[in-house]
């Protein structure tokens, strides 16, 4: 597939997407069904917003990959990893409507995330079996460990992308950059749907940034944010152990590090703080920034570290060795807690 069929396709899936997302926004808001409505303690939307941009991007993705299969003759053909992949994202995405519509006990929620997770690996085969030569003294097989670690690495993923989506655009769109960097370095979107998925995306973010008129805005909801986590997780995989796209494991942290370290830095925090994990909060790195800045900006701050940390992991795998990567990524992450804990601490005092 050249370039020319890959922005002929996508521009496909974002027609299609568009066309879907904006029929379901309009059935959720006639029928009160899907619409998350504001509040003053942490969502920042100012109408009821309907919560269907998870259902838009699977269903145009679905239509649109039909049209992909039909027009190049593939019936029949499909990777199983990528047949499986759909096939497992139509319950994910139901079980987390659910979790949209009544809520889900953090625990149940994990649950389903590790035996959706489980049945990809015994569907396709696909796990992490190496993580390369990560600390220099050779390849890490992980052996009988691969398939655990790897679910644990697939709830993570899902889990950070999850927790990240609290403005406009930031969960698609890190999970955006992610899948293009991913796509474009190991060579997975010249031969794959993956383009389909960045189109259908992008037909949501039209709605969901407010492109169309803020009145016609869309929200992923906890379906759509776990769906595209779930997405960019396992399209990761994939990439990092198939001979075909040959790309270090480690590069992978580098293309998801926001979401990833943000999680982190969450996690321990709430714990320290005597917090469930899982509790909603206004301390994620926008909700910081947004004390200083626009939701705009904010958002772009955000995206254009996301974009930079993605091409240097790029650069670092280019011109030095494996473990190299991994220490500077090490040095990344405290970097960023350190930089996170400064500009946490000079709002505290700005506001008093």
């Amino acid at each position: 597939m050249d370039l020319t069929i890959i922005l002929d396709y996508i521009i496909i899936s974002i027609i299609a997407s568009m066309t879907i997302n904006s029929l379901l926004r309009n059935y959720a808001k006639k029928y009160e069904v899907l619409v998350d409505l504001p509040d003053r303690s942490r969502k920042f939307h100012k109408r009821p917003t309907p919560l269907t941009g998870g259902i838009g991007i699977l269903v145009a993705l679905l239509v649109s990959g039909k049209l992909y299969i039909d027009l190049n003759d593939l019936t029949g053909y499909l990777p199983e990893f990528t047949f499986q992949l759909v096939v497992i994202s139509i319950p994910l995405l139901i079980l987390f409507l659910i979790d949209d519509l009544r809520g889900l006990n953090p625990f149940f929620r994990i649950l389903i995330q590790c035996v959706l997770s489980v049945y990809m690996i015994y569907s396709t085969g696909v796990y992490l079996e190496s993580l390369g030569n990560l600390f220099g003294f050779g390849e890490i097989n992980l052996g009988l460990f691969g398939i655990p670690f790897t679910v644990f690495c697939i709830v993570g993923v899902m889990n950070a992308f999850n927790m990240m989506d609290g403005i406009n655009g930031l969960c698609s769109g890190c999970a955006m950059l992610s899948l293009v960097l991913i796509g474009f370095y190991s060579g997975l979107i010249y031969d794959s749907m993956l383009v389909l998925i960045i189109g259908s995306t992008t037909g949501f973010l039209i709605f969901n940034m407010g492109f169309l008129g803020k009145k016609r805005g869309v929200f992923l909801g906890d379906s759509g944010s776990n769906l595209i986590g779930f997405w960019v997780a396992w399209i990761a995989v994939y990439a990092s152990q198939n001979q075909n796209y040959y790309i270090e494991p480690i590069t992978m942290l580098w293309f998801i590090a926001i979401p990833l370290l943000d999680c982190i830095g969450l996690i321990f925090s709430r714990i320290k703080k005597g917090k469930s994990w899982s509790t909603a909060g206004r301390d994620h790195i926008h909700h910081k920034l947004m004390q200083k800045f626009s939701s705009k900006v904010a958002l772009g701050v955000i995206l254009f570290v996301t974009l930079f940390t993605g091409l240097f992991g790029i650069f670092i795998e280019n011109i030095a060795a494996t473990f190299m990567s991994t220490i500077l990524f090490f040095l990344y992450g405290m970097v960023y807690y350190i930089v996170f804990g400064f500009i946490k601490t000079n709002i505290v005092k700005n506001a008093k």
